[in-house]
């Protein structure tokens, strides 16, 4: 049923959540029983003075039973049931559902941003005690300590007859390697509690480099605006000022330098304005973009990724994209397959150290340089949002006799809607982020086991 048609059953819902009876209220409304019978089952339209008076005589706001769920609300069901497509959900419902139960389906949708938010976390602390130098480090002095406190400990009860001046020592070594893992021990307790609180504590320079790009939406009006190279690298050299509290450092504040000279140049050569323009007329088309203004594929790509959500958002009302305040997503690596610049996005997490998964057509454009690839996929998990991914590889110098070319490879990410996930007719291919913390039982490109159990 179209949402409109829903009034009766939005009407009928309220009455018994009210504990009403029909004849009441009909008596009250100044109609008959049998009519608002009719009515409740949506056999009769209502609108007017009619329906103001039932939703005086019902305690509540015209339009909430003239509209019912929010279209937004209705959105997030859906892209809840496109998550989760083994459960036959009845999305020709779903209208209905809200509207007879919009507490059920406020829930259902908080319960699912919840999770997508609680496996979020498990990916990030996932990846950093798999990878993070200061947790191993941390770790790893603990368990010397214990070590050589197990070892001193058996000496001191398996020896019978121990010299004085050894006991002493063992004694001494005993209380000097019990202080070392105390110290220990509250050292990692304090690290872990920084890592995991509300502000966390930078501590390698990509993570200063990743902490400065988000405070600014991964977007730089500084150096949208043209002019000199002079004037860049002052507006440049302005920010980096402004952001002691993230850049410790000499190594974020010289990678950003390159970065963010890198991000003029690109500013220069593609401006915002014409980018949004060409966006509204051909839509997300790096390659039609590049070919058109004689522009590097992966330059285009770069400036897709800097443009905030919300402007983003309303040229592509039409489009099968699901774009949301974060914008689009961006990866680039090098030859090695590392990440050498991260946009994650809320739902397409990136590894922040180690491998990611090898079946990202990141890593396919890698083998296939100069071959713009295409290609719609969605994330293994209980939360499998579908994406759309734009890779393209190319040597980051001209070719030479006798030389190796280095090629770096750019991939995009952008969120599909529940519909626009469909109207393919070919499957999703299945991605993960990393083989650790992916659920998928089988799958080719495994490196490890995940620890997530109950593979899907």
């Amino acid at each position: 049923m179209r949402r409109e048609t829903l009034t009766g059953s939005r009407i009928r819902e309220r009455r018994l959540i009210n504990g009403q009876k029909q004849a009441d209220l009909a008596r009250k409304a100044g109609i008959s029983a049998s009519y608002l019978n009719l009515i409740e089952h949506n056999r009769r339209r209502i609108g007017g003075k009619l329906l103001l008076d039932i939703a005086s005589a019902l305690g509540v706001e015209p339009m909430s039973l003239s509209e019912g769920a929010e279209a937004a609300l209705l959105g997030a069901l859906r892209e809840v049931a496109a998550m989760h497509p083994v459960e036959q959900s009845e999305l020709e419902r779903v209208e209905e559902f809200a509207g007879r139960f919009p507490g059920w389906a406020s829930l259902i949708e908080t319960l699912a941003q919840r999770q997508s938010s609680l496996e979020q976390t498990v990916v990030s602390l996932t990846d950093r005690m798999t990878h993070d130098p200061q947790l191993a480090e941390a770790l790893h002095d603990m368990l010397g300590a214990v070590t050589a406190i197990r070892s001193t400990s058996s000496i001191l009860v398996e020896t019978d007859k121990l010299e004085p001046e050894w006991q002493d020592r063992f004694h001494r070594n005993l209380n000097e390697d019990a202080t070392r893992l105390t110290e220990g021990s509250q050292a990692l307790v304090a690290y872990l509690n920084d890592e995991t609180s509300e502000h966390q504590q930078v501590t390698t320079p990509q993570d200063e480099i990743e902490a400065f790009f988000q405070r600014h939406g991964y977007h730089f009006a500084l150096l949208e605006n043209g002019g000199s190279e002079t004037q860049a690298h002052d507006a440049i050299e302005s920010m980096l000022e402004s952001a002691d509290d993230l850049l410790v450092s000499a190594s974020a504040r010289a990678q950003l330098k390159r970065l963010l000279i890198r991000y003029w140049s690109d500013a220069q050569a593609f401006g915002f304005d014409v980018m949004l323009d060409e966006v509204s007329n051909v839509g997300l088309e790096p390659a039609l973009i590049a070919a058109k203004y004689n522009l590097d594929i992966r330059l285009v790509m770069r400036r897709f990724a800097s443009v905030p959500g919300d402007v983003l958002r309303p040229l592509l009302q039409n489009s099968p994209y699901d774009i949301a305040e974060a914008g689009i997503g961006l990866a680039v690596c090098d030859s090695s397959g590392t990440l050498t610049m991260r946009k994650p996005l809320p739902r397409f997490a990136l590894p922040r150290f180690g491998a990611a998964c090898p079946l990202w057509s990141l890593y396919q454009a890698l083998s296939r340089p100069l071959v713009a690839l295409r290609e719609r996929s969605q994330l293994s998990g209980r939360d499998g949002a579908p994406f759309e991914t734009l890779a393209f590889a190319a040597p980051v110098s001209a070719p030479k006799f006798g030389a190796v070319p280095l090629l770096e490879a750019h991939m995009l990410m952008i969120p599909l809607s529940a519909s626009g996930a469909a109207q393919n007719m070919e499957p999703l291919r299945p991605i993960g982020i990393s083989c650790r913390i992916c659920p998928r039982g089988e799958c080719i490109g495994r490196r490890e086991p995940s620890i997530l159990a109950g593979g899907v």
